[in-house]
């Protein structure tokens, strides 16, 4: 199933794509974050389900889960970017940072180019949907806690990023990043290492691998999460991005107002995002 949530008629809407429509569910569960520990029984509700939406009347895409409790990322997660990037020394453990939800926005929004920073590069990346909460996840269980995979835009302005050690203000620019445009149910995905994931920069293929070149794969990185917090249902995890990314290029490409940015996952689909300048 492809799971979306969207505004229409200055109303929230979640449901699941059929064809060219959303059939909407919100009178059965008030929110997707709601309804994904629920899954097995989505089926059914699409049956009793009355509204339907045309996909092409749909001018607002929202995050698919709209304010998750918690967002994580993972950096230098693909050999070959942190070898780009001078990072080349083994890690023991996934480095994790948290990304505030004010900072992403839905497919065919504008992600918003801080007006204190020109240093606004683009990142491609897969992130996970926890479908059912947990502490201490097993490697070997994990898979078990997904309720869905997402396209995610994660953006960054380096400058900021570089201040000090810690990433956290480079990476949590209000609507800096994007998400969606809808999440895909793991029984359509399949293996998820199989996945070919792109970023293309105003129609130019600037990264490109599959997910099976992740150094810390997506089980991995559940249960290291889960090991020092309790990961909740709508919680979303960003697995990293490629090798590619505008800041190591020579002269650097970062991104401006006007470009678009789009991440394109096989058996997901495309985020688009064009950029705009912060406003006074």
């Amino acid at each position: 199933m492809k799971i979306a949530s969207i505004e229409y008629g200055n109303k929230a809407h979640w449901g699941v794509i059929d064809g060219k429509h959303l059939i909407c569910l919100e009178d059965q569960w008030p929110t997707l974050m709601s309804a994904l520990v629920h899954l097995p029984a989505l089926p059914a509700a699409l049956k009793r389900s009355k509204q339907r939406i045309a996909l092409a009347e749909i001018r607002s895409w929202c995050p698919p889960v709209i304010s998750p409790g918690k967002i994580f990322c993972v950096g230098l997660n693909y050999r070959s970017h942190a070898e780009e990037s001078g990072n080349t020394a083994v890690k023991s453990h996934p480095s994790i940072f948290p990304r505030f939800a004010d900072s992403f926005v839905g497919h065919e929004q504008v992600v918003i180019k801080p007006s204190i920073s020109d240093a606004f590069d683009y990142e491609a990346e897969l992130a996970v949907v926890i479908g059912r909460g947990g502490r201490h996840i097993p490697v070997e269980r994990a898979l078990e806690h997904i309720a869905g995979y997402t396209c995610v835009a994660e953006n960054s302005a380096r400058d900021y990023q570089k201040h000090n050690a810690q990433v956290t203000p480079g990476k949590n620019f209000y609507h800096s990043g994007a998400a969606g445009p809808w999440v895909v149910t793991p029984d359509e995905i399949g293996d998820v290492t199989r996945l070919s994931i792109q970023g293309r920069l105003n129609g130019r293929v600037m990264q490109s691998a599959t997910l099976s070149e992740l150094i810390f794969s997506i089980p991995q990185i559940i249960s290291y999460v889960s090991s020092f917090t309790p990961l909740s249902p709508g919680d979303m995890i960003a697995t990293g991005t490629p090798a590619g990314v505008g800041a190591v290029r020579v002269p650097p490409i970062f991104m401006k107002e006007g470009d678009l940015f789009e991440v394109e996952i096989s058996g997901i689909g495309v985020l688009s995002n064009r950029v705009a300048a912060e406003s006074a």
